[in-house]
């Protein structure tokens, strides 16, 4: 059953079923599957940036807050770009954007190029910065489009799915970085140490590019794009943010990344540094894989406990396990240390999708502006690590995993109340004042009744 909308203040006009485009598309599974490959994409991209956090310290002789850079550089597109880029996605479409962020991706891959060249740390963080542009257009869409490609009810354990595929790629990101950029021999070969990183990143700008022109020929289900005139900036933001879990759920994505990003960028220096007997980048590179691995084995069982758990309570709870995980680093024998900081990749792994789902549930068809709104909280990729690494040059590499271990504490108290609220969610989507800014909570211009095989439920 599609609502009508057209009455609702303060939303645009949705297109009706017939609206869709009646070229041959493929189905819903189909659809998911190209996303996930996306997403292991994403994944293998975002986790080359703990390799070059160690690499570029030494090649440019930087100090752990200096290196942290390369993370500022590369999250702080996210509070750049992520709205601008939930606004295009809703004006022109999937397809289109997706294309678009994989060419805007390869360009920033291929700006290494002369970054190399000039030997430039400047440099390496402005294509860092391009790069990230992509990945962030890449991330509002394909979020966005996971959450519309079913029954709202099912979102969370739907993302958690896919995004199993993301943490699949920085799985296998840290040992191809370590392959391909922290050999040595790959670096006695190349003169500088810094131009090591041209062959990846030159192989990657090729793949994104021809990705983006087979995404670009691909037909997908997905409503016309609306040629209404959007309300102002401000007044969007303030009606996106009445509803109060996107409110409350951009702290807690904002946190999580942080001190994902934050664990993964100082793990190989803590691994090396802490009488673990590890004692060079590239052996440590192998053991970053475990964390990032956890992460991918949780989000296929989070998948399916999702549907048996509620949202909340299971987020809660792995914040808390992760809490309990760093403080116990601190009072443990090294070599236990270092498997509970690893054993927080297991932790991680349902977190993102539960976030992002259990924040912009409930807006409509105004999913894709409330994702945009909501991953400008992955800029938390780029304070975070900043912040733990100044803690970690002032009183230690081990203490400074007080800084994600906060991050958590707020994270378990979303969760909990999430879970709280959920009955009277369920019951009422909204509270009167979300009712009046957003509309009835359960118009997303899709139904549930699953009648059209091979397009997303309409």
């Amino acid at each position: 059953m599609v609502v009508d909308r057209t009455n609702a203040p303060g939303l645009p006009d949705i297109p009706s079923p017939n609206h869709f485009p009646t070229a041959p598309m493929p189905n819903a599974n189909r659809v998911l599957t190209m996303l996930a490959t996306l997403f292991f994409a994403m994944g293998l991209i975002t986790s080359l940036n703990d390799i070059l956090v160690p690499h570029f310290k030494v090649a440019f002789d930087l100090t752990f807050r200096d290196a942290a850079l390369i993370q500022s550089s590369f999250f702080a597109a996210y509070f750049v770009v992520s709205y601008p880029a939930g606004q295009y996605t809703a004006r022109v479409g999937y397809r289109r954007a997706l294309a678009s962020s994989l060419w805007l991706a390869g360009v920033g891959c291929a700006l290494f190029f002369p970054a190399a060249a000039l030997m430039s740390y400047p440099c390496c963080l402005a294509a860092l910065f391009v790069l990230a542009s992509g990945i962030t257009l890449l991330q509002v869409a394909v979020n966005a489009y996971v959450e519309t490609l079913g029954t709202r009810g099912a979102a969370a354990s739907r993302l958690t799915l896919v995004q199993a595929f993301n943490s699949l790629g920085t799985t296998v990101g840290p040992p191809l970085g370590a392959l391909w950029i922290l050999a040595p021999q790959a670096q006695t070969a190349t003169g500088h140490a810094v131009n090591s990183v041209r062959g990846p990143y030159g192989l990657l700008a090729a793949v994104l590019v021809l990705g983006g022109v087979a995404l670009w020929r691909l037909t997908l289900p997905e409503p016309r794009a609306n040629r209404a005139a959007p309300p102002s900036v401000l007044g969007n933001v303030r009606l996106l943010l009445a509803h109060r879990p996107l409110r409350y759920g951009i702290v807690a994505l904002f946190l999580y990344v942080g001190a994902e990003v934050s664990i993964g960028s100082f793990l190989i220096a803590y691994l090396t540094q802490a009488g673990t007997g590890i004692v060079d980048h590239a052996q440590a590179s192998r053991y970053l894989a475990l964390y990032w691995g956890g992460a991918m084995v949780g989000r296929f069982v989070g998948a399916w406990l999702l549907r048996k758990v509620s949202p909340g309570q299971l987020l809660s709870l792995c914040a808390l396990y992760n809490v309990g995980l760093i403080l116990a680093s601190l009072a443990l024998p090294a070599s236990l240390a270092m498997a509970a900081l690893l054993a927080c990749g297991l932790g991680n792994a349902i977190m993102f999708p539960t976030i992002f789902s259990l924040s912009v549930g409930g807006l409509g068809a105004r999913v894709s502006e409330g994702g945009g709104l909501i991953c400008m909280a992955i800029v938390g990729g780029a304070v975070l690590p900043y912040l733990q690494g100044a803690l970690a040059d002032g009183v230690g590499i081990a203490l400074s995993f007080l800084v994600p271990a906060l991050a958590y504490g707020y994270i378990a108290g979303f969760g909990a109340w999430c879970a709280r609220t959920a009955p009277e969610a369920a019951a009422d989507d909204h509270d009167d004042h979300d009712e009046a800014a957003l509309g009835p909570a359960n118009a997303r211009g899709l139904s549930t009744s699953g009648d059209q095989p091979g397009l997303p439920n309409v």
